[in-house]
């Protein structure tokens, strides 16, 4: 089938690879315009116009997007995979054989931008992706492929993001066969079980201690690397990049001055030599990983190493 691939972050490169390498026809790819990034604001390509010029595809960045620019190239489906724009309905309706969206959750859970960060921070044990078909209504069309996922152990957003647009891609080539084989039925989604997952922003990645040592690793594994969950240390940034919720919170005393009250939430309360372990709300938080304000990602090894701690020392709220 001839197909037109929109597509811009890492996670549509799988997808994009996948399909160059099947029996259809990519007969153009779209992407966003290059944008400026880093700290020297240098306009950059996006993951996917890099892998569409590795393997020689058509490409296209438009910054609005036309239908009637499209028309002429008779596309039998168009497939969408994180592509960063809505997409309106006179190029939705363009497509013989319609639009498909890849989604890394099991619709009609988590519609929206961010759907592997809120599925982490929801405690979720398992996702999954999705193909369907899209309309108007964001995230909301016709299923034709759903495959559940498990979540890993302290797996973080980055790698379960890795795994997922991989397992994506996959069901992606099983839709476009049924599709191409006549076989392929759409479900309708269920609407009463629909739940959204927005953009995240700053400063849902700042810590507040108060909260449950389990709610504060699922906020670190949620937003690694963007936005990382920052907290306070003496008047600095500092992001927690791995942590792992603990037992309930000891007092926090040095050796031989006995106390009979908990550590108040945001107090070290254990020093080892690769961890620092910290007072949530409930329970405690051990560290192994942290990037100070300017600096490089580091193990908490080497963050103590420059950095004297002492039990009873506190973290305050980002």
């Amino acid at each position: 089938m001839r197909i037109i691939f929109f597509g811009t972050s890492e996670f549509a490169v799988p997808s994009l690879e996948r399909l160059a390498g099947s029996g259809h026809a990519v007969v153009m790819c779209v992407t966003q315009p290059d944008r400026p990034q880093g700290r020297g604001l240098r306009r950059e390509p996006s993951p996917v116009k890099r892998a569409a010029q590795a393997l020689a595809l058509p490409l296209s960045q438009p910054e609005r997007l036309r239908a009637e620019f499209f028309a002429a190239l008779r596309p039998e489906v168009g497939v969408v995979v994180a592509y960063g724009q809505l997409i309106r309905r006179d190029l939705l309706e363009l497509p013989a054989r319609g639009m498909l969206g890849v989604h890394p959750s099991l619709l009609p859970k988590y519609r929206g931008a961010a759907p592997i960060a809120w599925t982490l921070l929801g405690g979720e044990r398992a996702t999954g992706v999705t193909i369907f078909r899209l309309n108007e209504r964001l995230d909301a069309g016709d299923v034709v492929v759903q495959e559940a996922v498990p979540i890993e152990p302290f797996e973080r957003s980055d790698a379960l993001s890795r795994r997922l647009a991989e397992r994506g891609a996959a069901a992606l080539l099983h839709a476009l066969e049924m599709i191409d084989a006549g076989r392929a039925a759409f479900t309708p989604q269920d609407e009463a079980q629909a739940s959204l997952a927005p953009k995240l922003t700053k400063a849902q990645g700042r810590i507040d201690w108060r909260e449950p040592a389990e709610a504060i690793e699922r906020l670190v594994r949620a937003t690694f690397p963007w936005p990382g969950a920052a907290a306070s240390w003496r008047g600095k940034a500092l992001k927690i990049l791995s942590a792992v919720a603990g037992l309930p919170a000891a007092p926090a005393a040095q050796a031989g001055a006995p106390s009979t009250s908990p550590a108040s939430p945001g107090t070290v309360i254990e020093i080892s030599s690769d961890t620092l372990t910290v007072a949530a709300g409930v329970g405690t938080l051990v560290v192994t990983e942290v990037q100070p304000q300017g600096r490089r990602p580091m193990t908490t090894r080497a963050f103590l190493a420059g950095h004297p701690i002492t039990v009873g020392d506190r973290f305050d709220n980002a």
